[in-house]
């Protein structure tokens, strides 16, 4: 392999988290953009090892390790990059960060998604390297309003689904989190650091697993180059042990991952989705 890219423009570099978000990626860009070259920058005890099979090019470095990952975006002749798929948050404390990410923290008053990932969008424009969305070529994923799988909605449900929505959007206007659960009008868990799963567990637990809702939103003016609202199997998943009978989304801001799986799912544990 060539240190450069004949064309650079292109090729798409991946910075790759964990789960199937960053091989839907992969699958959709080849469909939508053949001929691209694709190569990725995966991260130790995160992204999974066979993905390195479907791309081009790829390497590996560890959280934090963020002049490595621009050094080999540059080798392989990156001018564009994409985020795809989440980081566990204890590896986000276990941090092994290099000067570049030292001096990138040093600037950064606010320390959450929106700041950090937006500092770092920062630092690859500085070597000409332009973070587009994370929704690139996965329209098809984003749900349109109204029901999208499994039964259909009661009054009551539809109710709780509206007024779950209305508190998730509020909650992530302050930046607390951007998924709640609730039960006949009663918030029973709100989202913070612990992520969405536990969320789910909390109020399952609290509404005694007796057909919760839980609702999960965008932020206002969220930057969709990355923390992008997913759903997939493990969310369902995750719903169907803590009694969650209805999931309601953002219609066209969430990206539904193994659409086909969930549908299937949703469909044998009678969960309904529904895009508000």
């Amino acid at each position: 392999m060539s240190e450069t890219t004949a064309d650079s423009g292109n090729t798409i570099g991946i910075i790759s988290g964990n789960g199937i978000y960053p091989e839907t990626f992969v699958k959709a860009a080849r469909k939508n953009a053949p001929g691209c070259r694709l190569v990725v920058a995966a991260f130790h005890d995160e992204t999974r090892e066979d993905l390195a099979d479907q791309v081009d090019a790829i390497e590996w470095v560890r959280v934090g390790q963020l002049n490595k990952i621009i050094k080999f975006f540059k080798k392989q002749g990156v001018t564009r990059a994409i985020m795809v798929g989440q980081i566990a948050p204890n590896n986000l404390f276990n941090l092994r960060p290099d000067m570049r990410i030292l001096l990138m923290l040093a600037r950064v008053k606010k320390r959450n998604a929106e700041t950090l990932f937006g500092a770092v969008g920062e630092e690859l424009a500085k070597d000409g390297i332009e973070l587009i969305n994370a929704t690139t070529y996965l329209d098809d994923l984003l749900p349109e309003v109204g029901h999208v799988c499994g039964p259909k909605l009661k009054k009551r449900q539809q109710e709780d689904a509206e007024y779950g929505f209305e508190i998730a959007k509020e909650s992530s206007r302050l930046d607390v989190g951007q998924s709640v659960v609730v039960r006949h009008g009663t918030v029973l868990a709100v989202e913070a650091f612990e992520g969405t799963d536990e969320c789910i567990k909390r109020g399952g637990k609290l509404g005694r697993g007796k057909s919760c809702t839980l609702a999960k939103v965008s932020k206002p003016n969220q930057d969709f180059r990355f923390d992008v609202p997913c759903l997939g199997t493990r969310t369902v998943e995750t719903c169907a042990g803590a009694g969650v009978k209805v999931i309601a989304c953002e219609a066209k801001r969430t990206l539904i991952l193994g659409k086909e799986d969930v549908v299937k799912m949703c469909d044998e544990k009678g969960i309904s989705i529904v895009a508000l």
